[in-house]
């Protein structure tokens, strides 16, 4: 096993983050680990819950008609990055090991409770995603281990997902602030199950839990909404940088967590 012989080598799937950082020497690699040839990796499948190689593109996340109706935040966030050639190279483990604070697919993921399946030369483990990022650039990946599963549960009665996110262009940007939400309905259409999760609002993708801890039990509203929107611009965690200021990245995530919510709420009731 080559990770064994030369655990520093960078692993390569789709290569479009990967190759860009070595180009513009932001990240040095004396060896480059090709996974295309992995079939594992490559595996997408449905059945009690959803489980994602590594290596499966972003294209087939957002094109495939079961995750597109079941976990529509998911499906949403990968049909956004990049252009159409780009996300028919992009893996979604490079998406999630890049471990960009901006990383579209890493909100969605959050709200859906996503464990990932990590392989190395000392065997198998597993652990939620929300425990994966650990600050800008780096995970809990140890030296020779690589990311080989994504394992997202089976959507429950009653429930939807959305994401939002803004960016300065049209398209092809990256995020100034992303915002996954995610709701379960019991039969009186009351909250029982809320998710917020935020992308470019702290220095790792992050959950929001004061936020959805106050929408259970309660009705959806505009005004639930709200409130909502308000704790998680508290919650967040922003920095300056040239794309935003703090306030304006607070402002963001107060908005996009309000709109995040009326969407998977229409996500419920359009099922």
């Amino acid at each position: 096993m080559m990770l064994s012989e030369r655990p520093e080598a960078v692993a390569l799937a789709g290569g479009t983050n990967v190759l860009v950082q070595i180009k513009e020497r932001h990240r040095e690699a004396s060896a480059l680990l090709s996974l295309q040839r992995i079939p594992e990796l490559h595996e997408l499948r449905v059945d009690d819950g959803l489980h994602i190689g590594a290596a499966v593109t972003l294209s087939q996340l957002a094109n495939e008609p079961t995750i597109k109706r079941d976990y529509m935040a998911l499906a949403a966030a990968a049909g956004l990055i990049g252009s159409a050639q780009t996300r028919n190279t992009a893996t979604i483990g490079g998406n999630i090991c890049n471990a960009s604070p901006s990383a579209d697919t890493a909100p969605p993921l959050l709200v859906l409770q996503t464990e990932v399946v990590l392989v190395g030369i000392h065997g198998v483990r597993t652990m939620p995603l929300s425990d994966f990022f650990l600050g800008p650039g780096r995970t809990a990946l140890r030296p020779a281990e690589l990311l080989k599963e994504i394992i997202v549960p089976a959507p429950k009665a009653r429930s939807g997902s959305a994401y939002m996110r803004h960016i300065p262009r049209q398209a092809m940007d990256i995020s100034v602030v992303g915002v996954a939400a995610f709701l379960q309905l019991n039969e009186a259409g009351q909250i029982t199950v809320a998710r917020i999760a935020l992308g470019a609002a702290a220095p790792t993708p992050l959950l929001a839990p004061g936020s959805a801890g106050q929408l259970k039990g309660h009705k959806p509203s505009r005004d639930l909404w709200r409130m909502a929107g308000s704790i998680a611009a508290q919650e967040a965690q922003p920095v300056a940088d040239l794309r935003a200021s703090v306030p304006f990245r607070r402002h963001l995530v107060n908005q996009l967590t309000q709109e995040a919510l009326q969407n998977a709420l229409d996500n419920i009731t359009n099922q």
